[in-house]
């Protein structure tokens, strides 16, 4: 293949830092055997069974919540839901910190909530993670993308198909996206 021009070195990268996986190995594997055939399904297992399913891994959650299939939890260990949540279908909830999501919040059908990130800045690309929290009564509408280290304000509604990579205040209506920006990667 030859040499490249680029700076970036991902044979530097250590995926052994930057990331605290919360768990131990055996728990991970078990874990996504078990997303495989009770959450990444079309099948409609019951809510409760679901619900039981990520106590015993972990999991925070309250009453009433609804999750439907497809939906992909890295991390159940590391999640934590209020009461009466809607989690809908293939929604993606890329926990690698802790995912906090309030009472009465729904995630609408393909969101993409994603709490892991590198650092474009360092030629190896290490790990830049953040923790990701909803705040009661929003409600994160159809195949909108949240980046780490972001919270969602309370009653706050994201539009379909936003890119929030910013906090956002209590009570608004918005579709969010960042700032058009172009600037050099290196100096």
């Amino acid at each position: 293949m030859g040499q490249s021009n680029s700076k970036v070195l991902l044979k530097a990268f250590d995926s052994s830092k930057g990331l605290d996986r919360g768990s131990s190995k055996l728990k991970e594997v078990f874990w996504y055997v078990v997303k495989v055939f009770f959450f990444l399904t079309a099948i409609p297992y019951p809510n409760s069974f679901k619900i039981f399913i990520l106590k015993r891994f972990g999991a925070k959650v309250g009453e009433g919540v609804v999750i439907k299939p497809r939906v992909n939890i890295h991390f159940p260990w590391k999640l934590t839901i209020g009461n009466h949540v809607w989690i809908g279908e293939e929604v993606f909830l890329l926990n690698f910190e802790n995912l906090s999501i309030g009472n009465n919040v729904c995630i609408s059908q393909r969101s993409f909530l994603c709490g892991g990130n590198h650092d474009y800045k360092d030629i190896s690309m290490p790990y830049r993670n953040g923790p990701i929290t909803l705040k009661d009564g929003c409600w994160i509408g159809a195949s909108c993308f949240i980046g780490p280290g972001v919270t969602i304000g309370i009653d706050t509604v994201i539009t379909v198909g936003s890119v929030v990579t910013k906090t956002v205040g209590n009570n608004l209506v918005t579709h969010v996206f960042p700032d058009q920006f172009s600037k050099q990667r290196w100096s």
